[in-house]
């Protein structure tokens, strides 16, 4: 089943959107994984992401990336 979305892999894509300040509420991530993988924003503000098929670990500076590149800022501790 590794096609399906585990709780390890949301773990590891929360790490990466928890530095954005991203509500989980508005964070849809799709069941089974992809490639090529995608992240976006719908019309509704809902951060859209299809995990990839294979080396999650590895695409996650990838989807900082694209967090970045769509406009959202990483929160800074103060």
């Amino acid at each position: 089943m590794e096609d399906i979305i585990s709780m390890a892999d949301m773990r590891a894509i929360f790490s990466v959107t928890d530095d954005f300040g991203i509500d989980r509420e508005q964070i849809r991530v799709e069941l089974e994984k992809a490639d090529p993988a995608s992240v976006k924003l719908s019309n509704q503000g809902m951060l859209e992401i299809t995990a990839p098929l294979t080396g999650l670990e590895a695409w996650l500076p990838a989807l900082r990336r694209e967090l970045l590149r769509l406009g959202l800022t990483e929160q800074t501790e103060e």
